[in-house]
């Protein structure tokens, strides 16, 4: 009997939103290879070599660091029910959507919640947060290094200090920083932090990197009380991915098969230089919007490279310029998030997709999607453009 579906074939894309961003032939090859099993001895030596790779890119020589079985929000989720217990008190900085999850997520693991905002499309105010977690006395002190909801990069070292004077630890959120940014856990230090393979690492997601400082594994051994996840305990995880490697769950084998290959890229092109070229085409993308008479969000001293927020001209339905862009040009930006649903766009130039062409294909669509949905002042903002011809699928 012959099934009634057919095989599934996406079309084509090019993915500039906040994500996921576009996978490298590289990388979609090595998920096609054969799946052994989890405990093989071959698949326990990529194992091996996934988690040094990792400790590389975040630049950390942390024992438990591993990629848990999940996206970016079971990294939050993992940082969080692994180190609090129910009545300590966490200390959440905001300034976008992905701290307002943070706080939530604590609140759920029993914390008691204090948090400091600041206004969506600028840091933390570092006095603000200090003050509060002087009065406060917290256990752990959260923040969002590359906030993908605004477009902002934090400067972790005055929340480090912060966290110094008040004994704190400092977890942060680096789900578009990694492999993007040199992040540096060990020199800040920091001591969790989480990631998603779907950012920079350029990998399709479903894993979501952590690592926990000596420090941070101790408030883990030290516990009163067991983890509230199961899934996600990494006291019982770290047995899988260490020597004695007992049995938790099954890993998603060829999942980590592209992790692998992605790191294995990252590391070849070297940290530093990735950076540089993630700058280098962010500067390009917000040179070319400005030139169009469009306004960014961030002040160009927080902007986070790998991901820029562009406000939405008054008049414009943003919704629709998006449709146009993905239905004639094949390409995908994001809309915003919270209070900036309606009011920016974000761009993602992250990983495999940062770079030049992509700027000028972005540019170029956006520019023609919004000539053809109207005139007057929406035209008005277009200084330059060039035409383009839909893409064929």
């Amino acid at each position: 009997m012959t099934s009634a579906f057919q095989p599934f074939q996406p079309p084509r894309r090019v993915l500039l939103g906040p994500g996921p961003s576009e996978v490298p032939p590289l990388v979609l090859q090595a998920l096609a290879r054969p799946t052994i099993g989890h405990l093989d001895p071959e698949f326990l030596r990529l194992m091996d070599e996934t988690r040094a790779m990792l400790r590389q890119a975040f630049g950390t020589t942390n024992a438990l660091t591993v990629p848990m079985s999940g996206t970016g929000s079971a990294g939050m989720e993992t940082a969080i029910v692994n180190l609090v217990e129910p009545g300590d008190k966490v200390l959440i900085g905001i300034h976008g959507v992905f701290g307002v999850r943070m706080a939530e997520v604590a609140r759920r693991a029993g914390a008691e919640v204090r948090e400091v905002k600041a206004a969506w499309g600028t840091p933390l105010d570092a006095d603000l947060l200090r003050k509060e977690a002087l009065d406060f006395g917290p256990k752990l002190i959260g923040v969002v290094h590359a906030e993908t909801s605004t477009g902002v990069l934090l400067d972790l070292a005055p929340v480090r200090a912060i966290c110094d004077e008040v004994g704190a630890l400092l977890l942060a959120d680096m789900v578009t920083s990694l492999g993007g940014l040199e992040v540096r856990v060990d020199a800040i230090p920091v001591d969790v932090a989480y990631s998603g393979t779907q950012k920079c690492l350029s990998c399709p997601p479903g894993l979501a990197p952590v690592t926990l400082s000596p420090r941070a594994e101790a408030v883990l051994v030290a516990r009163k009380r067991p983890v509230q996840s199961w899934y996600l305990d990494l006291s019982l995880i770290r047995e899988y991915w260490g020597e004695s490697r007992v049995y938790h769950h099954t890993a998603p084998i060829n999942q980590l098969y592209g992790l692998h290959e992605a790191l294995r890229l990252v590391l070849d092109e070297g940290l530093v230089a990735r950076e540089a070229r993630h700058r280098k085409v962010a500067a390009m993308l917000a040179a070319g919007l400005e030139a169009m008479g469009f306004e960014l969000l961030v002040a160009p001293e927080h902007r986070l490279p790998p991901l820029t927020t562009v406000k939405v001209p008054d008049g414009v339905d943003e919704a629709k310029v998006r449709k146009t862009m993905l239905d004639h040009y094949g390409v995908e930006i994001g809309g915003g998030l919270g209070p900036l649903k309606g009011k920016v766009w974000r761009i993602g130039l992250m990983g495999h997709a940062a770079n030049a062409s992509n700027v000028a294909i972005v540019v170029g669509a956006l520019s023609a999607s919004l000539r053809a949905l109207g005139g007057g002042p929406v035209c008005d903002l277009i200084k330059a453009h060039t035409a383009m011809a839909p893409f064929t699928t």
